[in-house]
């Protein structure tokens, strides 16, 4: 195990008891332990690598080509699947912004500095984000990531400052 975040190991076990897991695989980021684990994915085709070749975009889409395929017929089996796209091939972040995987487990506090729970979420609707908070007594409360509740990310520390709105919580 690798860390010694008490909300990160509760989400890590949440997700075992939700997905139930063949294993859990607890790496340490390194270049070799990450192409070891592709090429295990691979082997057992969990994962197919691809390699892009070229970007159109439509609408707030992108669709991409690859080179493993040659129409679109071939690629129908994957639809609705993940594509994993590596930290160095992703969208550059702005300023402010910041991937959702990079504050799951976060703990939350209110901007009265109590704590409220951990980020155990982040529902992607067509309006807003919505963070889904587990809170001590094992709630989930459904906060809207919008100016006047999402006060402030620190990712270094994964604290997540919310400010709760009248009426969130009834």
């Amino acid at each position: 195990m690798l860390t010694n975040n008490q909300n990160g190991l509760k989400w890590v076990d949440e997700m075992v008891a939700l997905c139930h897991p063949d294993q859990v695989v607890w790496i340490d980021g390194s270049e070799a332990q990450l192409n070891e684990l592709r090429a295990q994915a691979t082997e057992t085709k969990e994962m197919i690598p691809l390699n892009v070749t070229g970007v159109k975009y439509f609408k707030s889409m992108a669709i991409l080509r690859f080179d493993q395929f040659d129409n679109v017929d071939q690629v129908i089996p994957y639809k609705g699947k993940d594509l994993l796209v590596t930290r160095e091939n992703a969208v550059p972040l702005e300023e402010g912004e910041y991937f959702i995987a990079d504050i799951l487990g976060s703990t939350v506090i209110t901007d009265k500095g109590e704590e409220f729970g951990a980020l155990a979420d982040v529902i992607q609707t067509g309006a807003n984000d919505v963070f889904v908070v587990k809170t001590s007594e094992e709630k989930e409360v459904l906060l809207p990531v919008i100016d006047e509740c999402e006060l402030d990310i620190d990712l270094e520390n994964k604290i997540v400052k919310v400010h709760i709105m009248k009426g969130l919580l009834d």
